[in-house]
């Protein structure tokens, strides 16, 4: 009687695993798009953030702080603030805006560190040390997101454009 229970157990873990490996399914890295039996199938890129701040912080450290801004909820380790290969500092647009290379959000704050200064600390320093080097709690005037990032093919010049023509209400408006 065991040994039976013991085969049926084991034939229940064969199947599940059977049905799990024809399950399995292709990822395909952000920004591209896999293929299935079905046609292409869309995979997610980076979201397209533009912003424009009350001063100049395209040079420094965001952080991410608890909604009532008590505390840092999120940051960047030392080797975590480069875009392919360089740091991750914002790319300049038209009429003040910058478009984000880091992954900000609306909870945003900057340190008084630039990217070069961070990214030479022998150590990332922890939170508590980084929320007494904030410059400004609340540095956003707006901020939209528009669509993905991989949606466009020169990302500066139809941004630029977008911003210019008076189309920004095509975005979805964050602040």
């Amino acid at each position: 009687m065991r040994n039976k229970s013991i085969l049926r157990l084991l034939s229940g873990f064969l199947s599940a695993g059977l049905l799990f490996i024809s399950c399995s399914h292709h990822v395909s890295s952000p920004g591209s798009a896999a293929t299935s039996k079905m046609g292409t199938i869309a995979v997610n890129s980076p979201p397209c953030i533009i912003y424009r701040t009350r001063s100049d912080y395209s040079r420094y450290v965001p952080v991410t702080l608890s909604t009532d801004k008590s505390k840092i909820d999120s940051y960047p380790d030392i080797k975590d603030i480069y875009y392919n290969g360089k740091l991750s500092v914002p790319t300049p647009l038209a009429n003040g805006f910058l478009l984000d290379n880091r992954g900000i959000g609306l909870q945003v704050a900057f340190l008084d560190y630039t990217y070069e200064e961070y990214s030479k600390l022998s150590s990332t320093p922890p939170a508590t040390d980084l929320m007494t080097r904030i410059m400004d709690k609340d540095p956003l005037i707006e901020m939209y997101q528009c669509g993905r990032r991989s949606q466009y093919t020169n990302i500066e010049q139809e941004l630029n454009d977008l911003i210019t023509s008076g189309k920004l209400n095509t975005c979805k408006k964050l602040k």
